[in-house]
């Protein structure tokens, strides 16, 4: 498996008005962007083409949609950003290899 692009544990996860967990595990890894609970499990994952993030209030939470479901992040302070630049990141990596691979 390849190393993880971005990888946090301790994040608040919500759904709507739902708390899923306060203490889950945000990664990129693989062109994926996944969320678990802090039991590992997996609550939801979407390529990252399909992920829209965005700054959400204070600097520590962000809005992930996910192929259209929604989902509140309460992140620690600076990886937020760190988060977003992961996205970014992967999403260039994807259309680069998307270009070699269709030639």
């Amino acid at each position: 498996m390849v190393e993880p692009e971005f990888d946090v544990a301790g994040v608040g996860i919500w759904q709507k008005l739902r708390s899923l967990t306060r203490a889950g595990h945000v990664l990129v890894r693989d062109g994926q962007l996944v969320l678990m609970t802090s039991y590992g499990s997996e609550i939801d994952s979407a390529p990252v083409e399909q992920v829209r993030l965005s700054g959400y209030g204070a600097r520590d939470r962000a809005m992930a949609s996910l192929g259209g479901t929604r989902y509140l992040l309460q992140l620690s302070l600076g990886h937020r950003e760190a988060l977003m630049t992961a996205v970014r990141t992967a999403r260039a990596k994807a259309a680069a290899e998307r270009g070699v691979l269709g030639r």
